[in-house]
């Protein structure tokens, strides 16, 4: 069956993945102990469906019984600049390096299809294949088949591509011999913790999802909690600093395939042109783009919260333009940003203007809300008594 194993791999690099690796189709009951431990504690936060899930993500078996393989594959989409250098350009919004082009899940899940038929084919199985919108624990999957090891920020790393791989599967019934699972090389290194604007890495390997601004920025579907919006800075879709800052990405190669290297201008667009989008305009925009799913409405609070970190009070225009907006999340972080580039006695004004005819309690009290007050207040405090867990999938 190595033959196999060899012929598989040769077509799945030949089909454009970067790294192959062979696990059973099975998991470390300790895996799916940390997976529950995360759930119990409520730190997925609004990701219901993990919760729904939990029994096939704890278990290939569950989720197929006949698997007996898994193929980890990756995709390498190595950026060929700083990732970070536009959190420095305080009127851009940065946008993670993964959503800069086309949606991967489409773009992988094409790949997935040729080299699944293809393995159907040639080798009379069955196969299944999955990408992560599925119940799959990918990455202590792509680990155990080799394909690197899950860092003290929970995310994959890999000796060759550092931090930046597309990870996606084929379940198949071929009974194949595994890969030496990769060993953990992080060593006394804590640079992604440290590297955290919201202390979501709340020790290594533990992850406090609801802390995470990829999470908040995309995930999350209430308001932003005045905790976080202040570390946010510019960062208006994901969060690339914990993945940016291995030092095992000074071995990864930029990636070569067009569909995930970011057009012209992708990287860093004016906050104002972000806030002036409708909801036509938004889906138009970003057609094809991962960004998409997030929808307008909470695109447009990330932006907002942006605009209020400036320290622009050019940009004051296009948060007052949203104060109709028909989204209170829209609404109520236009004042927020308005609190933020306004002077004292502008921002009474329009709060004399607005208050009175503002129907949602949160926006209403956005505005009565002390802008140089606490950062964490009950209006706004996201959950009590936060503690750690692993974010596994």
């Amino acid at each position: 069956m190595h033959e196999v194993k060899d012929a598989i791999r040769a077509h799945a690099l030949e089909a454009g993945f970067a790294a192959v690796g062979f696990a059973p189709a099975q998991l470390d009951p300790a895996q799916a102990g940390d997976l529950g431990a995360f759930l119990d504690r409520g730190l997925h936060g609004d990701m219901a469906w993990m919760a729904t899930t939990r029994a096939r993500r704890a278990d290939p078996k569950v989720l197929w019984p006949d698997a007996r393989t898994v193929i980890a594959l990756g995709a390498n989409y190595g950026p060929d600049d700083d990732p970070l250098a536009v959190l420095a350009d305080r009127g851009a919004g940065a946008i993670s390096v993964y959503a800069r082009n086309r949606d991967y899940h489409d773009v992988l899940k094409k790949a997935l299809k040729e080299l699944a038929g293809w393995i159907a084919r040639t080798y009379a199985c069955e196969v299944k294949l999955f990408v992560d919108t599925a119940p799959v624990m990918e990455k202590p999957l792509a680990a155990q088949a080799g394909l690197g090891w899950q860092g003290k920020h929970t995310n994959l790393v890999s000796r060759r591509f550092g931090s930046w791989l597309f990870l996606g599967e084929v379940f198949t019934t071929l009974a194949l011999p595994a890969d030496a699972p990769e060993r953990d090389f992080c060593g006394s290194c804590d640079r992604c913790r440290q590297a955290c604007p919201t202390g979501a890495l709340t020790a290594p390997y533990r992850i406090d999802a609801r802390r995470c601004i990829s999470y908040l920025t995309i995930e999350h579907k209430g308001h932003i909690a005045r905790e976080f919006r202040q570390a946010m800075g510019n960062r208006i879709y994901g969060c690339d600093d914990c993945l940016a800052v291995c030092p095992w990405n000074k071995f990864a190669e930029a990636s070569e395939d067009e569909a995930y290297r970011p057009p012209p201008g992708r990287g860093a667009v004016g906050l104002a042109e972000f806030a002036s989008l409708d909801d036509a305009a938004f889906r138009s925009k970003f057609a094809r783009s991962p960004i998409l799913r997030t929808g307008r409405d909470r695109f447009l609070r990330n932006v907002l919260v942006a605009i209020g970190n400036s320290d622009d009070p050019g940009l004051a225009s296009a948060a007052m333009a949203r104060l109709d907006d028909t989204s209170a999340l829209v609404r109520a972080m236009a004042v927020w940003a308005l609190a933020r580039l306004l002077d004292a006695n502008a921002f009474a004004q329009l709060r004399r203007s607005h208050l009175d005819t503002e129907a949602d309690a949160y926006v209403r009290a956005e505005w009565r809300a002390d802008p140089a007050g606490p950062e964490i207040d009950a209006l706004t405090r996201p959950f009590e008594g936060a503690t750690e867990g692993t974010l596994e999938a």
